[in-house]
């Protein structure tokens, strides 16, 4: 086996509306967009936003593929993105009031004492909020 001494860098996913995912992990997630880029051959871009800089914190890379006109296939291979806050109840209500789904309300784990809850992205995808401080 190879000795790899790396870093993980980001996840992609692929977001219908650029835009609304955006203002979705910025505005009411709290990351910062770091950098967003137009492949006009291709027609696609990619958004990357994170809560610190790409150089010492894991990001999350948006791909909108501009013709993209469907829903995308989440497949059954695909998990969630976790992310910890310090008070699970209090964000789960305040990212409710402002339409986000939860679809597993803030609550003890099974088999467990860690609260957890899970919310949607505007694209369906699963983040995972963990009570943490």
């Amino acid at each position: 086996m190879a000795d790899v001494q790396g870093r993980l860098l980001h996840t992609m996913i692929r977001v219908r509306d650029l835009e609304k995912s955006l203002d979705f992990y910025t505005r009411l997630l709290g990351m910062k967009e770091l950098r967003k880029k137009d492949f006009d051959g291709g027609r696609f871009t990619l958004a990357f936003v994170g809560y610190g800089s790409e150089d010492d914190h894991t990001v999350i890379e948006l791909t909108h593929n501009w013709d993209q006109e469907d829903d995308y296939d989440k497949g059954d291979g695909w998990g969630h993105i976790a992310i910890a806050v310090p008070d699970i109840y209090a964000t789960c209500e305040a990212l409710a009031a402002e339409g986000v789904a939860v679809p597993r309300p803030p609550g003890p784990m099974k088999h467990g004492s860690t609260v957890i809850a899970f919310i949607e992205d505007p694209d369906g995808y699963k983040i995972e909020l963990i009570e943490r401080d």
